[in-house]
């Protein structure tokens, strides 16, 4: 009897516990879909937001896939039943998946199955309802995408679960603009004046183009025309007529504001004149005396009078209706705290924003004159020491250059071939100097057009050269990957690391060059032979021989600067020729054998073509062209150059 007693109880605890757990179940995904099966079959911009309120707070953890899924139409409605699947095309029937577990839910013929497919202007509420649920996503990339698509579409109702999500983020960087993104909408969407004030201010250390967008809008205007101005407007500024505002545009506010009448053209004068002619006369003036502007006039005055046309704006009347009435720009922000917040923070915004493009802009230069100090400095040492202008300097910077390619064909470690072709391509370079200066230059000195004329026909000859060797198509000198991407400081400035490697490649080299000038023998011997090759050769210096080393190093120097230009640039047969104009200039207004002229030259010309292009981005041929006028005017004033040199060799 007990056992009976205990069996029946049982029984019927479990008829007594199975309709609430059916009920919790009638409660998830499934349940919400059937309750409105029809606007997720067909759903509608007006009325989805009802169902995307139900399934956002359901809790139900299936929701964002189905949401997902729901957008990319991948959903599917079986007619049999009216239940939603998700679905795989196999041969002429549908592998179904369920839509909470996705689990396999059998098979049905196409004839069967309906793909659900929403509007756009459902799917970007869709979108917007995802976005609450990837900004807590764990993969990374999914939360990075929500915070791309607030950044599009902005809105109130996005504040909430992105101050929720920023609780339980990890990531440092994702964290920053969950920050500034919520700093964003508060000032644009804050529930309170207050609150808004505090996020524009806080908005002011900020320098992205997103957060000046975001002051921007908050500073839109519309233009604005009455007697008076209108009472409680947020008025941005008065226009003055003829100041801010040209008189044409004002009165053409006037008319589209229907507070004036508009002014007759000559055309419509004429065409109203030609539609009233009667009896070989128009308004009471013949026919004959209308070839005359005044006697037009008295016929349109004549019409006026009698009403058949609208009478004619004068110039006093223009003027009067001008001055009757207030032009003004009007803030579409109502609040007048609000604007004045937002233009403080975005003039100092603006004021940050300058200083780093100064700054921007100073890298740049910076990084374009360690390019052009690496290129004329081997031009600067042989310039200075022989006087031989050498019209083949491009192309040892090309030699330089296809060493590099050439050795990372044989070598594929970029980094190592790096290693390798830097002295590879001195000692080659070098050694054709040598080769050019005992074959050609020592036949030359003290000729300094046959010199010209000779090292002009060598380069002729090395570009046809290296044509025949590597073809008429740049070759790729790739730089290792640690130099790849950029040093970004802040959304205004930044610069490539191969253009911060290049720098430090100049430091290197100048700091080189000074201790070999400066601490070695061969260094006190060239400079003796620059100042005084007379005296330095009754010294017992060999001036041939410091001449064939001061080519032979200037043309390694110059390989070198290859390679370096060719990490960014195209490496080719004429690639010297770009560099070789530069390269003089830079010799000649720095001043003649001198490094630390050079070095002034270098800069004074990378800060010049980066400011002419700065203020011209849209033509380099005129940049170019500005720059070479700026240098002739700057050499007429001093032709020495910004570091003459001194003693007897400035004599000469």
């Amino acid at each position: 009897m007990p056992r009976a007693l205990l069996s029946a109880l049982a029984l019927l605890l479990c008829f007594t516990l199975a309709p609430p757990m059916a009920a919790a179940q009638e409660t998830g995904l499934k349940a919400i879909l059937q309750q409105y099966a029809d606007e997720v079959a067909k759903p509608g911009r007006q009325t989805v937001d009802t169902l995307i309120e139900a399934l956002v707070s359901s809790g139900d953890p299936a929701v964002p896939a189905f949401l997902q899924n729901w957008g990319d139409r991948e959903v599917y409605q079986r007619k049999t039943d009216g239940q939603f699947f998700y679905a795989d095309k196999s041969g002429s029937d549908y592998a179904l998946s369920d839509i909470v577990t996705g689990q396999p839910a059998g098979t049905a013929p196409s004839a069967e199955i309906d793909q659900i497919r929403p509007n756009g202007g459902v799917r970007r509420v869709i979108s917007t309802a995802l976005v609450q649920f990837q900004l807590s996503d764990p993969n990374v990339a999914n939360r990075i995408a929500a915070l791309d698509a607030i950044a599009r579409s902005p809105s109130a109702e996005q504040i909430d679960p992105l101050r929720a999500s920023i609780e339980t983020e990890e990531d440092p960087g994702i964290l920053a603009r969950k920050k500034r993104l919520d700093g964003m909408l508060t000032a644009s969407f804050g529930a309170t004046p207050e609150a808004r004030i505090t996020a524009i201010e806080a908005l002011a250390s900020e320098l992205s183009v997103d957060v000046r967008a975001v002051l921007n809008q908050i500073l839109t205007t519309r233009a604005g025309v009455a007697e008076t101005l209108p009472e409680g407007a947020n008025i941005a500024r008065v226009l003055t007529p003829g100041k801010e505002l040209t008189e044409a545009d004002a009165y053409a506010r006037l008319v589209s504001a229907e507070l004036a009448r508009p002014v007759q053209s000559r055309d419509q004068i004429k065409a109203a004149l030609t539609a009233n002619l009667s009896d070989g006369a128009v308004g009471g003036v013949p026919l004959g005396q209308l070839v005359s502007e005044g006697a037009r006039a008295r016929a349109y005055a004549a019409l006026a009078e009698q009403g058949v046309v609208p009478a004619r704006v004068t110039e006093e009347d223009r003027r009067a209706a001008l001055s009757d009435h207030v032009f003004y720009e009007e803030y579409l922000e109502p609040d007048a705290a609000i604007t004045e917040a937002a233009e403080a923070a975005l003039g100092s915004v603006r004021t940050r924003v300058g200083l780093w493009q100064a700054l921007d802009f100073g890298l740049d230069s910076l990084s374009l004159a360690s390019i052009y100090f690496l290129a004329a400095i081997g031009l600067a040492i042989t310039f200075g020491v022989m006087g031989v202008i050498n019209m083949a300097h491009g192309e040892f910077i090309m030699m330089g250059a296809y060493t590099g390619y050439v050795v990372q064909q044989i070598i594929p470690d970029y980094t190592l071939s790096l290693i390798v072709a830097l002295p590879l391509a001195f000692v080659i370079t070098f050694a054709a100097g040598v080769a050019m200066e005992r074959l050609v230059i020592r036949w030359l000195y003290h000729r300094p057009l046959e010199t010209l004329l000779a090292t002009f026909g060598i380069s002729i000859a090395l570009q046809q050269l290296a044509k025949n060797i590597f073809g008429t198509q740049a070759r790729p000198l790739t730089s290792p990957h640690w130099l790849d991407g950029a040093w970004i400081i802040n959304d205004v400035a930044g610069i490539a690391n191969i253009r911060i490697a290049i720098f430090v490649l100049a430091l290197v080299f100048l700091c080189l060059i000074l201790f070999i000038l400066n601490r070695t023998r061969i260094g006190l011997e060239v400079r003796a032979v620059t100042q005084n090759p007379g005296m330095a050769a009754s010294m017992g210096i060999n001036p041939d021989k410091i001449n064939m080393l001061t080519f032979g190093l200037g043309s390694g120097i110059a390989g070198i600067a290859g390679i370096a230009i060719g990490l960014y640039a195209q490496v080719t047969s004429e690639m010297g020729g770009n560099y070789i104009v530069q390269s003089f200039m830079t010799v000649v207004v720095g001043g003649v054998g001198n490094v630390w002229g050079t070095l002034a030259g270098a800069a004074l010309i990378g800060i010049l073509q980066k400011g002419i292009e700065w203020m011209n981005p849209s033509n380099t041929l005129a940049a170019q062209t500005y720059m070479i006028l700026f240098i002739i005017l700057f050499i007429q004033v001093r032709p020495k150059g910004i570091v003459a040199l001194k003693g007897r060799a400035a004599g000469d």
